[in-house]
């Protein structure tokens, strides 16, 4: 790491005080970061943070040096909780200090008012997350994540499921959403992710953890073709999904995917994750990732028999405010 040039400590400043075009120089960088280590398209995202900034919109600091911006975090917060949405240092002056600098200045402007309990950040492009000291440490608590990938050549060479004849799959539609809501909070109760994201502790949250998959590019570009649902044929109970986006021209990504508690066990997760990779492969796509807590290893162990394998950990952080 380069030394910081002889010109005092970089300043704190927030977002609403800066103009958009201050902050190209790092969503450049940011963006080369992404495209380099995880082969995703920044630019969309980064889109965003120039527009809501441009608007006076977006709420969070940025580190100023010798008159230039050299690193920034936004954040949102909405019923009681934060949400840490970015944070990135040029990597001419990246250093640990820096970067806790910025989230502590997130973490102490959400904290301000007493209405956020609540702090959510899965920051990808942290270095060593979980071995580096973490602000308001008192109320913190960090999850291994891991970002996998595979290669989509000979995808349509993984054997079909036993029980792909005993689910029907469609394709999801925005029809389905509320049953998916629904779904998506059945399977995650209990579950270590609930922890990580407060959203899939309820149907509602359930409901806005779908629509910002499908509207926003945090994530990626919603690829419907590859999002499917499992029914049983009988009931047609919704028992599955799988959704995906796409994250560059030739990368797709699992955006999520569970299946309901009376379910598991029979391959239904494992049949929909094969034919969402078939149809991003149809797509032209080369590879496709996902992310998976490291603590739930029967997914790791599902993934990496689908082909994935282990490309970066990073860490979800979460702070509750005692």
């Amino acid at each position: 790491m380069a030394a910081l040039p002889e010109v005092g400590a970089p300043q704190l400043v927030e977002l609403d005080r800066l103009r958009a075009e201050t902050l190209e120089a790092v969503l450049e960088e940011e963006t080369e970061h992404w495209r380099q280590t995880l082969e995703w398209d920044f630019r969309p995202s980064a889109d965003l943070v120039r527009r809501f900034v441009r608007m006076r919109a977006l709420s969070g600091w940025a580190l100023v040096a010798a008159g230039e911006v050299i690193g920034y975090s936004y954040f949102v917060a909405e019923d009681g909780k934060g949400l840490i949405g970015d944070l990135y240092v040029l990597a001419q002056f990246r250093s640990t200090e820096l970067e806790n600098r910025l989230l502590e200045a997130a973490l102490t402007s959400l904290f301000a008012d007493g209405q956020v309990r609540r702090v959510e950040a899965q920051l990808m492009l942290l270095e060593a997350p979980l071995e580096r000291p973490v602000p308001y440490r008192q109320w913190w608590r960090g999850y291994r994540r891991y970002f996998m990938v595979a290669d989509l050549a000979g995808v349509d060479r993984l054997p079909r499921s036993a029980s792909a004849d005993q689910i029907r799959i469609e394709r999801f539609r925005e029809s389905l959403e509320e049953e998916a809501a629904r779904l998506i909070a059945a399977a995650y109760r209990g579950h270590i992710d609930s922890q990580i994201n407060d959203q899939y502790r309820s149907v509602s949250g359930a409901r806005r953890f779908l629509a910002n998959i499908v509207q926003y590019p945090g994530c990626g570009s919603f690829h419907a073709p590859a999002s499917l649902v499992a029914f049983e044929p009988t009931s047609c109970e919704l028992v599955g999904l799988s959704l995906a986006s796409l994250v560059s021209a030739r990368v797709g990504h699992i955006t999520q995917i569970c299946t309901a508690p009376e379910a598991r066990g029979r391959g239904v997760g494992y049949e929909l994750l094969r034919r969402s990779m078939i149809e991003l492969a149809r797509a032209r796509c080369a590879k496709v990732s996902l992310t998976v807590t490291a603590a739930n290893w029967r997914a790791v162990r599902l993934y990496e028999r689908t082909g994935f394998h282990l490309l970066r950990i990073f860490a979800a952080y979460v702070w509750n405010r005692s």
